[in-house]
């Protein structure tokens, strides 16, 4: 399957977020994108994707992450706009070949539905 014109900048060679030493911002925008949801999978497997509601922004979500606001994340959390996905998630979303606006915010990536 050839790549998304948008997909995540993750998918080049120079992917280091770790080294990057853009503002939050700037480095939220480079490591964000489109992708389909066999990216998505090990993510998920590995336990660091958070599904963020289409009611939020995503880059506002990622940036209150970045920023480890705590209070604001327990909010979202506790209200279901941050959702760490479970399997009936994950069978939904292979079977309908499902794409997502996602976000690297490390160690997580933000998952957003298109």
């Amino acid at each position: 399957m050839q790549p998304h014109p948008t997909e995540l900048h993750m998918f080049k060679e120079d992917f280091s977020p770790a080294d990057d030493t853009l503002s939050h911002a700037k480095k939220l925008e480079k490591y964000s994108g489109e992708v389909d949801w066999s990216y998505l999978k090990p993510h998920f497997k590995a336990g660091n994707l958070i599904y963020v509601d289409p009611s939020l922004d995503l880059k506002a979500a990622g940036l209150v992450l970045a920023k480890d606001d705590q209070f604001q994340v327990q909010k979202w959390l506790q209200c279901g706009d941050l959702v760490q996905p479970c399997e009936l998630h994950a069978e939904h979303w292979e079977k309908e070949k499902a794409r997502f606006q996602a976000m690297v915010v490390r160690p997580f990536i933000l998952a957003q539905p298109l």
